[in-house]
């Protein structure tokens, strides 16, 4: 009786560890990714403006401070704290704002779920209100002007011009917020960087009168995303006769070219065969025969 192959089981075991990677992955990091956004908005937006609101609170309602709670409240504070206060020469009513800040905050904590605020939700939604009517001003025709103005003189300033530019490509890329972002209508396969490599372009729109003159044929202009980081690529232009046009979707064209080809669109896997299954499709493919020697 013969042992089992200790290779084979390394083999196995690299093969499901990595097919479980793969799995966890991805939702491992969308969480790690949506955790750290709302960390980063909560602290730096939404925390301002909670507290722009309970400061609100405190100045303008009607927050009821009674008697009792101006002695308990002083008698609470140190000797330091009382000496440094008639030093200042504050006024009561700064000792009745403290008390009033006091009690908003502590009802702005109670009202929670567990150890989560439902008030902090206040900020987000003030802040999504704000860059919503921020985008409303800005897409209208004067909005458009002054905002152009001042990214032009934001674009003069030492250092900042270095990192807006490739920032704004970037956010453009992703949000679409510009109104001159690029546009691609289709998707299409050109011989790219030379003949007899197909690379995967997108449509950006026609092309330059002189190079078309020059070339004699109707051409087109392409941008050649790179692999995995398509913010970046080539511009080229080839007529369109040297194109072969793909009936897949912008999305799905960039999945392609980020996962370094690895995510092909279902309508354009050869003979059906999904992906997934090529591990055990070349697993039970059977060794082949030993050729016979010819006697």
């Amino acid at each position: 009786m013969t042992g089992q192959n200790p290779k084979k089981h390394r083999s196995g075991f690299q093969q499901f560890f990595l097919r479980g990677l793969g799995i966890l992955l991805p939702t491992i990091l969308t969480i790690w990714i949506l955790v750290a956004v709302y960390q980063f908005v909560q602290g730096n937006i939404a925390g301002p403006i909670n507290g722009w609101v309970k400061q609100g609170i405190v100045q303008f309602a009607n927050v009821p401070v009674s008697n009792d709670e101006v002695q308990e409240f002083e008698q609470n504070l140190s000797a330091e704290q009382r000496a440094a206060w008639r030093n200042a020469g504050l006024k009561p009513d700064w000792l009745t704002r403290e008390i009033r800040r006091s009690k908003v905050q502590h009802w702005w904590n109670t009202v929670s779920i567990g150890n989560w605020a439902v008030m902090d939700l206040v900020g987000l939604l003030i802040a999504a209100v704000l860059i919503y009517f921020v985008g409303r001003v800005l897409g209208s025709f004067i909005g458009r002007r002054i905002y152009g103005r001042l990214e032009l003189l934001l674009q003069r300033v030492p250092v900042f011009k270095q990192v807006y530019p490739h920032v704004k490509q970037v956010t453009d890329f992703l949000v679409g917020g510009s109104s001159d972002k690029m546009r691609f209508s289709k998707v299409v396969a050109v011989e790219y960087p030379r003949k007899g490599i197909w690379s995967v372009g997108l449509v950006t729109g026609d092309t330059m009168r002189n190079i078309q003159e020059r070339a004699g044929v109707e051409c087109m202009t392409i941008f050649v995303p790179s692999s995995p980081t398509p913010f970046t690529g080539y511009v080229i232009t080839v007529p369109i006769a040297d194109t072969i046009e793909l009936d897949i979707p912008i999305d799905a064209a960039l999945k392609f070219t980020i996962s370094g080809g690895v995510i092909v669109p279902p309508s354009q896997l050869i003979h059906g065969h999904d992906q997934s299954d090529r591990p055990e499709q070349l697993e039970a493919r059977p060794d082949p025969e030993p050729q016979r020697q010819s006697t």
